[in-house]
């Protein structure tokens, strides 16, 4: 087996890391502001455009980058060493828009592809969370098409985007279904924009949605869908989650490795002191092994076959559980290296560390990916473990 990058994966993480290294220059200002202001914006979406690696998820023939999975893997480690979350401004179209008609990609994905118009995904609702089938967000039809009527929670981007991917209950059997619904339609109302305890360059807004009409042509990938659709979307997010957040710890130890060597005490460097190297070893340790199994998986999606996608959904679940995780062990390590400099906002650290807890909620909590991984096992075994060809 051959581990290399090859020489376009080489050339995207070049490329991915200069753009990195160029956003990262907002990160201070992300902090202190709680986001960017729309010249920001511009500026880096220039840059992103200029490099390249716009909707790295979408074809070529759309306008996007059009990545293979593992390769999207190798760009999303170099952008997770961002804090502020301006990774995500680096834009990835939903999956969910590769379901578009003809119609529907040139008014919503093209110019999402080329910057300009942003999505956002309207799921969760206060008693739909990790199971998405207490959905109370309903949409009745009329002589127009549907009316939307419902509270969706936690929007991601929801204050900057200008649409949605609505999920809700049509028709009388609450089939569920989704739905592009320009922002600015009448009735749709934010409501909400909660502070968490990261600080992300977007926001999570909550809506409400109220007799908000919408046509026959908003429906997104067909009536009854929006499970299926959103399923398939998550096999990629999570493996882009791993990435990430492996990217992120890898910065968090190059910067407490660096530290360690520079930070005297008691007449030394802390890096000569055996629990100090037992933190940096631990955390090389949980970054390599989850490096690793995070681009295995990557690279079996790219070459798998339809049956192979429910143990590969259970692979890409195990690489988002252990990778969040782990990444939440480095940096925890990692602030305890910097000391009191660790809780200061000012030190990347610091942001890191409220920043990867996330990880571990959203697209599946942790929990979760346990029962979706033991529910593999008790089903078909435990080929969820075998090496690519083995079986």
């Amino acid at each position: 087996m051959d581990f290399r990058l090859t020489e376009r994966q080489a050339r995207l993480k070049a490329d991915a890391r200069a753009l990195t290294d160029l956003i990262a220059g907002y990160e201070i200002a992300c902090e202190e502001n709680n986001g960017l202001p729309e010249s920001d914006h511009a500026t880096i979406r220039d840059a992103v455009l200029d490099s390249g690696l716009q909707a790295v998820n979408m074809p070529a023939e759309w306008g996007g980058a059009g990545l293979t999975i593992a390769e999207q893997a190798t760009v999303q480690e170099e952008l997770g060493r961002l804090t502020g979350a301006l990774w995500d401004m680096v834009w990835r179209p939903a999956n969910a828009l590769r379901f578009c008609t003809p119609e529907q990609r040139e008014r919503f994905l093209v110019p999402v592809i080329e910057g300009r118009r942003r999505d956002c995904y309207a799921v969760t609702e206060p008693e739909a969370g990790s199971d998405p089938q207490n959905l109370a967000t309903t949409a009745t039809r009329n002589d127009a098409g549907w009316v939307l009527n419902g509270e969706k929670w936690f929007v991601t981007v929801g204050d900057h985007a200008d649409f949605m991917i609505v999920l809700a209950a049509a028709g009388p059997e609450g089939a569920p279904t989704l739905f592009l619904v320009d922002k600015d339609t009448p009735g749709i109302e934010m409501t909400r924009v909660p502070r968490f305890m990261h600080t992300f360059v977007y926001e999570h807004p909550e809506f409400t949605f109220t007799d908000v009409q919408v046509g026959e042509d908003a429906v997104l990938g067909g009536i009854g869908g929006g499970y299926d659709i959103t399923r398939s979307w998550f096999t990629e997010e999570r493996l882009m989650i791993a990435a990430r957040t492996i990217g992120a710890a890898e910065r968090a130890l190059e910067l407490a490795r660096d530290w360690a060597v520079e930070r005297e005490q008691f007449g030394a460097p802390i890096a000569s002191y055996q629990l100090i190297q037992g933190m940096l070893a631990d955390s090389a340790v949980d970054i390599a092994v989850n490096r690793a199994y995070t681009h295995q998986v990557a690279w079996e999606v790219d070459q798998a076959s339809p049956e192979d996608r429910k143990t590969l959904h259970a692979k890409a679940s195990i690489a988002k559980l252990a990778a969040s995780e782990a990444s939440g062990r480095v940096i925890d390590r990692c602030l305890q290296i910097f000391g009191g400099r660790g809780y200061d906002r000012s030190y990347a650290v610091e942001r890191l560390y409220r920043e990867l807890r996330v990880d571990r909620i959203w697209e599946g909590t942790s929990e979760i990916q346990r029962l979706i991984i033991a529910n593999e096992l008790v089903k078909r075994g435990t080929g969820v473990l075998a090496l690519p060809g083995s079986r």
